[in-house]
């Protein structure tokens, strides 16, 4: 096994689809962190370049791309590492999540909405980490690579089936690589938040949906980035393979 020393701060790190909500969320728990952070966007750069401007310290970049074309990802990871001089951290963020009810959704919609959350949600997770985990084992000095899943996962999306199914799918790949890199001295983890309180799905967030936590509420973004910071901490590398249930005791696996 490769030994190696993930620094405490001053980390080079890529959050993909930091524009807005957990994303910013995650990106400014980074920079307070005394990491660098390359802030990823697929169309929203004008919220981008706000999430940029908020973050503490210097020498974050700003990386556009289309996570759900091969060659997009591939240029999103070589833009934020010649940025940053390096990855040390990776967190998959980035996301698709459009309703897609099977009863009453169009097949030639069902088709398309399906090949784009899997573009997105899960080819996009995968290429990133492959890339990213290539840098590291390049560098030799280890990392972290923490995947945002779902609750939906495991309780079940029926709007949004194409969004559950492929995050189950993104917990399985983190599992996956954590055994497969371990040796590198990289370790990967997922968190699998319920609802959290952010612009995305403010519509959603009904007293219904509140009441389903024993809180009486949602998650906020920074909550869950707190959870996410310590995954990606050197001290955290006993969790890798972890999924990390971050739903307020809303829904309880067995």
């Amino acid at each position: 096994m490769t030994s190696v020393n993930v620094p405490e701060t001053g980390r080079r790190v890529l959050v993909s689809g930091a524009s807005r909500g957990l994303g910013r969320a995650l990106a400014r728990a980074f920079a307070a962190n005394g990491d660098r952070v390359a802030v990823h966007f697929g169309s929203r750069e004008e919220e981008a370049r706000a999430t940029l401007g908020s973050l503490d310290g210097s020498g974050h970049v700003l990386v556009g791309g289309d996570l759900g074309d091969p060659a997009g990802a591939a240029s999103i990871a070589e833009r934020a590492a010649e940025g940053l001089g390096g990855l040390d951290v990776l967190v998959n963020n980035a996301a698709v999540n459009l309703p897609h009810p099977p009863v009453t959704t169009a097949y030639e919609e069902w088709v398309r909405l399906w090949q784009q959350h899997v573009a997105v949600n899960l080819l996009g997770t995968s290429h990133l980490s492959h890339l990213a985990a290539h840098r590291m084992i390049a560098q030799g000095t280890g990392g972290r690579i923490v995947n945002v899943g779902s609750r939906g996962a495991f309780k079940g999306e029926p709007d949004h089936p194409a969004y559950g199914a492929t995050k189950a799918a993104v917990h399985a790949l983190g599992q996956s690589l954590a055994v497969a890199l371990a040796p590198h001295g990289i370790a990967v983890a997922s968190v699998a938040p319920g609802f959290i309180e952010t612009e995305r799905v403010a519509h959603r967030l009904t007293d219904e949906v509140r009441a389903q936590s024993p809180f009486g509420r949602v998650a906020s973004a920074d909550e869950i980035a707190g959870a996410v910071l310590w995954l990606a901490s050197p001290g955290a590398q006993w969790a890798s393979g972890t999924v990390l249930d971050l739903n307020g005791a809303s829904y309880l696996r067995t």
